[in-house]
Formats: C-alpha cells, sequence, structure tokens
C-alpha cells in the first residue's frame, strides 16, 4: 500500500490545469485573486513590518518579489513575507472542516517558485490546487483536533501544502516529492498561545509554512530524504502531535481527484477570526429588520460552539477589552460591540485608536455568551446572537452557515470587489486592474511576471471614517 505522501506526490506531480473540473480551476484562481488583495491592503496599512525588515536585513541576489519592497529577495524571503503579510489582517480565506487558512501560504509559495522556475500560469494553477488539496485534507483527517492541542493548524497543515506547491513548480518527481513531505514534517508547527496575550504570532504563521516548503523542496531536489510514512508512521506528524487521536488520514487522501475540496474553501467579509462570523452577521440582519441601536441593547448574548469559545470569547474577561489589535480580531464581544457602535466591521476597525473607543469597550463589557453544539464534527463557523431589548422583546437570529462558504457563498463578483476594495489601498487602479485580469486568466499566462506589480505596494496611514 502506498503511504499518504507517496500518494499525495503521485497526485500532485501529474495533475495539469486541463485536466481540472471548470470549478476547481475557478476557485483557485479567485482565491488566489482574493489572497493577493489581503497581502497589499496589509502592507498599505502598515501591518507587520517585522517581516520585511527581517528579510531585507540578510537580502542578496534574489528572483522573486515580495509586497511593498522594490528589490528582489530570495524566492524563501519573498515567500516569508507575503505569507505572513496576506494572513497580517486575518482577512483570509479558510476552509472550514478543516479550520485551515489556505490560500496565505500556498499563494505565496507559488508565486515564489514561478518566478524562480520560471513556470507558466496554468503549472501556477495546477500547483495551488495540489497544494490546497494536501493542506485540507491534513487538517480534516485532524477534525479538529490540533486547535484541542493547541496547535494552530495553518502552520501545521500549511507547510506540507506549500511544500507540494513548490515541489510541484520545480518539477520535483515522485520520490524527490515524498522525501520533500517527509522534511517537511520536521518543520511543521505554529501554537495558539498568542491567544494569552494578543501577541502577533499567528500573522507569521503562513510566512514559515510557505518558507519552509521552498526549503524543503530545494533540499529534496538535491538529494535530501525524508520519512515516506510522515503521515501516519509510528513518530509521524498524527501520532506526534496527536497521539490518543484516530486521524483518518488514508480515508482523506483515497479520493484525491475526484473529490476537490478547493472549491469549499470559505471567503471572508470580515477582517477577523472566522468565528465571530456568523454570530457578527446574525447582529447585522437585526439591525436590518429591527432597526436595533445601541440604546435598544437590555442584554447580549452571543452563540458559538466550542471551538469558537475557545478561540473568541474565553477567558471573557480578557475579550471584552482587547489588548492588542490582533487580540480584537479574536474578540467577539469587541466585534458585535464595533458592529453595534459603528455600523460596520472592516479595515476601521482593527486600529489602536478603534479598539480603545470607550463606547464600544462599554458594550462589549456587557456581552454574554452560550455555547451550541451545532453539529458533531466541525463544519461551517455556525454562530448567532439574541437580544433582550429594553423594552421587553427577545430578537434572535443565527447563521448555520457562515457568509462566505459554500452553502452561503459570496459571488464572484463580491469576492472581486473585496480585491478591489484591498489592492486599491496599495496600488493605483491600473495596476489593480492589471494583476486582477492576469490572475483571473492564468492559465493563459506564460510566466508570472505580473508578480513584479506587488513591487509597486504603497503604504497609507489609516484614519477611521
Amino acid at each position: 500500500m502506498p503511504t499518504a505522501a507517496e500518494g499525495i506526490a503521485g497526485f500532485a506531480t501529474s495533475l495539469q490545469a486541463a485536466d481540472l473540473p471548470d470549478e476547481v480551476a475557478e476557485a483557485a484562481k479567485l482565491h488566489t485573486l482574493d489572497t493577493l488583495g489581503c497581502g497589499i491592503a496589509a502592507h498599505a496599512l502598515g501591518e507587520a513590518p517585522y517581516a520585511a525588515a527581517a528579510a531585507l536585513e540578510v537580502a542578496g541576489h534574489g528572483s522573486a518579489t515580495a509586497i511593498g519592497i522594490p528589490e528582489p529577495l530570495s524566492p524563501s524571503d519573498a515567500a516569508f513575507v507575503n505569507g505572513t503579510l496576506c494572513h497580517a489582517l486575518d482577512f483570509d480565506d479558510t476552509h472550514p472542516d478543516s479550520i485551515v487558512h489556505v490560500s496565505a501560504s500556498i499563494v505565496p509559495a507559488a508565486f515564489a517558485a514561478a518566478q524562480a522556475h520560471r513556470a507558466s500560469g496554468a503549472d501556477v494553477v495546477a500547483a495551488v490546487v495540489a497544494g490546497s488539496e494536501t493542506s485540507i485534507r491534513l487538517g480534516m483527517a485532524a477534525g479538529g483536533a490540533f486547535h484541542a492541542r493547541g496547535l494552530h493548524p495553518t502552520g501545521v497543515c500549511g507547510v506540507f501544502g506549500a511544500t507540494v506547491t513548490v515541489a510541484r513548480l520545480r518539477g520535483l518527481d515522485v520520490g524527490q516529492m515524498v522525501n520533500a513531505l517527509g522534511l517537511a514534517g520536521s518543520m511543521a508547527s505554529g501554537l495558539l498561545e498568542f491567544l494569552a496575550d494578543g501577541s502577533e504570532t499567528m500573522r507569521l504563521h503562513p510566512g514559515f509554512a510557505a518558507q519552509a516548503g521552498l526549503a524543503a523542496a530545494r533540499l529534496a531536489a538535491y538529494g535530501a530524504t525524508g520519512p515516506r510514512t510522515g503521515f501516519e508512521g509510528r513518530f509521524g506528524l498524527f501520532n506526534a502531535y496527536l497521539h490518543g487521536v484516530d486521524a483518518d488520514v488514508a480515508g482523506q487522501f483515497a479520493d484525491l481527484g475526484e473529490r476537490w475540496e478547493t472549491p469549499r474553501i470559505a471567503f471572508k467579509p470580515y477582517p477577523a477570526c472566522h468565528y465571530v462570523h456568523a454570530p457578527v452577521d446574525a447582529l447585522a440582519q437585526l439591525v436590518r429588520e429591527h432597526g436595533l441601536g445601541v440604546d435598544d441593547v437590555g442584554r447580549l448574548v452571543a452563540v458559538s460552539d466550542a471551538t469558537g469559545e475557545s478561540l473568541v470569547l474565553h477567558p471573557l474577561a480578557d475579550k471584552v477589552r482587547p489588548r492588542t489589535v490582533y487580540d480584537a480580531k479574536f474578540s467577539l464581544p469587541y466585534c458585535l460591540a464595533a458592529l453595534l457602535v459603528h455600523g460596520r466591521l472592516d479595515v476601521t476597525s482593527f486600529t489602536p485608536e478603534a479598539i480603545a473607543d470607550p463606547d464600544v469597550l462599554d458594550l462589549a463589557a456587557r456581552v454574554e455568551y452560550e455555547v451550541k453544539e451545532y453539529a458533531p464534527a466541525h463544519d461551517a463557523f455556525s454562530g448567532g446572537v439574541r437580544v433582550r431589548t429594553r423594552d421587553g422583546r427577545v430578537l434572535e437570529a443565527e447563521l448555520r452557515h457562515q457568509r462566505g462558504g459554500n452553502e452561503n457563498p459570496l459571488t464572484v463578483d463580491d469576492v472581486i470587489e473585496k480585491y478591489r476594495a484591498n489592492a486599491l489601498l496599495g496600488l493605483e487602479e491600473q495596476d489593480v486592474s492589471t494583476l486582477e485580469s492576469v490572475v483571473l486568466a492564468l492559465e493563459a499566462t506564460p510566466d508570472l511576471s505580473v508578480a513584479q506589480l506587488l513591487a509597486r505596494v504603497h503604504s497609507r496611514s489609516l484614519t477611521p471614517a
């Protein structure tokens, strides 16, 4: 029986863009565009400047473009900077069942490797899909257990997806890709302890994963070996990290090329943890339907599942008064209060000034919560709210499937408009349009020279409206 790594490598090395179902190819391109928009906006708003500064300290001869950096960097450094920026606003996509921010590591790794190895746009599409399917299925095999162990699935699973993406673009054969995946197993990491104080470690995880993917593929190309049983072995990923958890690794990879998870990756309408989205949309629904305002609220109860509680509601004393901007993105009380006080939740809601707003903090301090089991397994970031008004009414709303996922999708136009709004923060209109048109027609693109536009991204100050 082939191991999981051998199955992945056989699938990835033979995959061609022309063989992809239309919905899979279109999803890959749309997620690529969305991810780049998030990274452009992050640089434009001055997020994570330390990533670029650290890369530039050791910069030498380079062949890849990093967002907002005029001179080319090494592919590994460009992938690190771009991976960090694409996740920095927490506005990038997430696959619901795996709880992995998929594209933030895959797309930066793909762009860096494609520039370095002069790959075509069609090869980029195939590589993005192969890498995405890998990251997603590893997260699905764990069934939420990575989070329960304090591990961030984006960092743990993303390194393998990035490795597959780069190995495919480098032209590694099956044996070399198996070795690269085995090497990547010793680089899989990402701790959730940033939740303790609102530090910014999480935004680095996709950067680390993308960078490690470049390293693993490069080492394998020069003969370094890694275990072929890196996933299911006695000391492989799942037994080492999730000892005692029954992970269906073989089952998740048995139908590669038949079942496609890439179209099920969810887009984000808000720049915050996905577990705040359904309750925020539920509150927005009550505002629209009942004209609900801050002065009407007597009691506000947020509803989420157990994982949502651990990420955005507990400990409540910390969540009602975010300590940092990043902390606020993982605070459901803050996000609900910001929406109700200001009528929106967008990039202007997450600045040092915004998270200190006394009206928002006063309302956040009054938020309570309940935990509800929506389904036996992790599914679609369900959630809701219940409001008791001062005049005695009880208003409730709930989203079983958060907006942006397959069951409650954003339209293609919605995603493109999100990209444009983000990209226009840091690029001129013509460059925004050019990048959009090339990415949405990647299969027809002979190379990735369009990536050089990312060097033009500029920073701007953000003043709340």
